[in-house]
């Protein structure tokens, strides 16, 4: 399984390289975003470890090339433990956040974290079930989803969320409920992770994302999809 990270600072590289493959890894490494965009497009690679800060094009901008033909899981790292920059990560496609410094077995529980999500979520081991609720309609065998007939791309954690709410249309989640579900761990500050992968999902299958048909919010309790 081959990982890229992606990072200006060589000896961060060559730590992660030695201590993944250790683990049993093929790492890739790139030094600056464009690189790593060369790398990602090549194909091939399991998980991406994405620096914010890099030459050429930052983290981000590397993320939101990937996002228009791949939904691989992506862990953004930055120097800056602040709520923005972890929402812009997560807002661009990220599903997960890592802030520096950081250990390399942290970093290691998160990458293992997020493979196992995308190959249950991503379609490795489907299991039964088709939800649907008036033109939402959301594949957990063959993990699709479409919206009026039309597909629409979902990044795993996105997907996982969608189900979640779609297999009990009607049924008020707590942001809590969500996160430990979804995330499979506690959910000690997911309210913002929560609402930023909430407003992508709505981006993607409302109308008017303001005025929600299907994904709704019930304020001071947590998050719907409608039953029609």
């Amino acid at each position: 399984m081959k990982i890229l990270v992606a990072d200006d600072d060589k000896e961060i590289l060559e730590a992660l390289s030695i201590y993944l493959t250790q683990e049993g890894y093929e790492v890739e490494t790139a030094a600056d975003g464009l690189e790593a965009a060369k790398i990602l497009a090549q194909g091939g690679v399991s998980l991406a470890v994405l620096d914010v800060m890099m030459p050429g094009l930052d983290g981000i901008g590397v993320l939101e090339k990937l996002r228009k033909s791949s939904n691989i899981p992506v862990i953004i790292l930055s120097a800056k433990d602040e709520e923005q920059d972890k929402i812009c990560g997560l807002e661009a496609g990220a599903d997960d956040y890592l802030a520096k410094p950081f250990s390399a077995p942290e970093l290691l529980a998160r990458i293992k974290s997020q493979l196992r999500r995308y190959n249950t979520l991503g379609g490795a081991e489907p299991t039964e079930g088709v939800y649907r609720t008036g033109g939402l309609v959301v594949d957990d065998v063959k993990k699709t989803v479409t919206v009026d007939g039309e597909p629409v791309r979902f990044t795993p954690v996105e997907f996982g969320i969608l189900k979640l709410l779609t297999a009990s249309a009607g049924r008020v989640f707590s942001i809590g409920e969500i996160y430990e579900q979804v995330w499979k761990e506690p959910a000690y500050s997911a309210e913002n992770t929560v609402a930023v992968h909430v407003r992508r999902i709505r981006e993607k299958i409302e109308i008017n994302p303001k005025e929600p048909k299907y994904l709704k919010v019930v304020w001071g309790v947590g998050y719907k999809i409608e039953k029609y």
